[in-house]
């Protein structure tokens, strides 16, 4: 059996999504069920599963991510609003693509995490 990972094949131009960022390192594009008013999704065009396969390797690719968000964000008009940056990482905190992933939300008020 043969393993397809949606976000692969939506980096790949295989799968449609509304992408609004690519270059070399990452992908970002529009979550189809979207939480918030913005909800973008922000990955790395080289699979990795989650923040748990994260290495030492990969310290400039995990901050070129934020720095993606932080650019989107404010094209969004986010940025004296807020918006949050979110990583799931694994079945129990909510990761249902194991591709790593930033949700961008924002658009809306957010009560503080835990509230």
């Amino acid at each position: 059996m043969t393993f397809t990972c949606i976000f692969c094949e939506i980096i790949a131009g295989r799968q449609t999504a509304q992408k609004i960022f690519q270059d070399e390192y990452a992908t970002a594009f529009h979550d189809l069920f979207p939480r918030t008013p913005v909800h973008i999704l922000i990955v790395p065009n080289q699979h990795i599963d989650s923040v748990n396969q994260l290495t030492d390797a990969e310290k400039i690719l995990t901050g070129h991510l934020i720095l993606v968000a932080q650019k989107i964000a404010a094209e969004k008009g986010l940025t004296n609003s807020g918006y949050r940056l979110v990583i799931n990482t694994g079945d129990n905190a909510g990761q249902s693509v194991h591709h790593l992933h930033l949700h961008l939300l924002g658009g809306k008020h957010m009560p503080m995490m835990g509230d």
